[in-house]
């Protein structure tokens, strides 16, 4: 689950890391309101806007903008409330929709008074599952892509690991200070800064923190200007005040309403629905489909449980993709029985009524015999498969 910026600086703040100080609005009214809060605690006229969307690369859209004073934050907030945002990062890149802005952050101007003598750093916590540690990820070039940075200058980007049985130590604090070439005030905030937000991370079941860019101001403060958030869904059940504030408005419609059935879907780019229970079963269905020559449209894990109403639920989330040309339900019946599964595509089928594209059902398992009688015989647009390659053919016969 992605956080907002402005939610993602209010939990870095309860761990005690140093952040840019902003408010967030939905009008311009409270915009005007957060712009005299932030002005008098700052105690300067300048404050930035910013945009508050799920997707990196804002200042490139035109959704981060500084303003000099209260006449030009009215006048960027008014511009940027409501607009569709375009970014690298957005649906379609520079040339999609782009998202719709519903939120703005009023914050405080970090770099004042002394932009020149600021420095700014690119600093995230991950986590390397190939290792199975947790990682930070740091360099002296912060507010670029890190991509364009580890592409073209990589003995820029440093990796410090952290032994999950030992945790931060202080050596390894001091060693990202030092990399990134601090000494001083700094060396010491910089040390203080990593311990706050490794704790931020690993209190908050995060598996992503991104702070870029991470700066040293005039005064060698060390401040997060901006930071990207990123939950683990499997432990929201464990932090409920943090499970409160997704934004269902940046998610994809399907995947939200998928999420009401607990169904576990992701939407792809392909022409193929599927429809399996079990997540590496799926997977195995994606590849198939993909070596017969045609292109996955999502991922969907109907779980152990793919009764008639889930099934029915499935087909109308997986059907509201109209590059769909072809669905593949391939279940194996261990705890659920195929008979029941395929006497719920038909059920599905013949309530919905307007499936216009061919399905291809694949059961194995339990009652697996009794379950293609079944879609043999309903008289429907069902084709049935005994074996997974012959399911993956038929789909490349209909598409054909």
């Amino acid at each position: 689950m992605n956080l907002h910026e402005y939610q993602g600086k209010d939990l870095l703040k309860k761990y005690g890391v140093a952040i840019q100080e902003g408010i967030m609005a939905e009008n311009v009214d409270h915009a005007m309101k957060a712009y005299d809060t932030i002005s008098e605690q700052s105690g300067n006229e300048a404050c930035v806007i910013k945009a508050q969307i799920h997707a990196g690369g804002r200042g490139k859209g035109g959704g981060v903008k500084l303003a000099k004073n209260k006449e030009e934050c009215r006048e960027h907030a008014e511009n940027i409330l409501g607009m569709m945002l375009k970014t690298p990062q957005t649906p379609g890149g520079m040339e999609g929709p782009g998202k719709l802005v519903r939120k703005i952050l009023i914050a405080e101007d970090a770099y004042a008074p002394d932009f020149s003598a600021c420095k700014e750093y690119y600093i995230s916590i991950l986590t390397d599952r190939e290792r199975r540690q947790n990682v930070i990820i740091y360099s002296t070039e912060g507010g670029m892509d890190i991509e364009a940075v580890a592409e073209k200058t990589p003995h820029l980007v440093h990796k410090e690991y952290i032994d999950p049985s030992l945790g931060l130590q202080g050596f390894q604090m001091r060693k990202v200070a030092f990399n990134l070439g601090l000494s001083g005030k700094a060396f010491k905030e910089m040390t203080k800064f990593i311990k706050s937000l490794y704790a931020a991370f690993t209190g908050s079941d995060a598996s992503l923190f991104e702070i870029n860019p991470c700066i040293k101001t005039a005064d060698d403060r060390i401040v997060a200007v901006d930071c990207k958030v990123t939950l683990d869904d499997n432990a929201l059940f464990r932090h409920p005040e943090l499970a409160e504030l997704r934004d269902v408005h940046e998610e994809d419609p399907t995947e939200v309403e998928a999420k009401k059935y607990d169904l576990n879907y992701v939407k792809l780019d392909g022409n193929v629905g599927c429809m399996v229970n079990g997540a590496g079963l799926a997977m195995a269905t994606m590849d198939i489909i993909k070596l017969s020559g045609g292109d996955p449209a999502n991922f969907l894990d109907v779980g152990g449980t793919a009764n008639a109403e889930r099934v029915e639920q499935a087909f109308r989330i997986i059907l509201k993709d109209e590059n769909v040309k072809a669905i593949l339900i391939n279940i194996f019946g261990g705890i659920v029985r195929c008979d029941r599964v395929a006497q719920g595509v038909v059920d599905a089928y013949k309530n919905m009524g307007n499936i216009n594209v061919p399905i291809i059902v694949r059961l194995q398992g339990t009652n697996a015999d009794i379950a293609k009688t079944i879609i043999d015989e309903s008289g429907l647009k069902v084709h049935s498969a005994i074996l997974l390659q012959e399911a993956a053919d038929l789909v490349s016969e209909v598409l054909a």
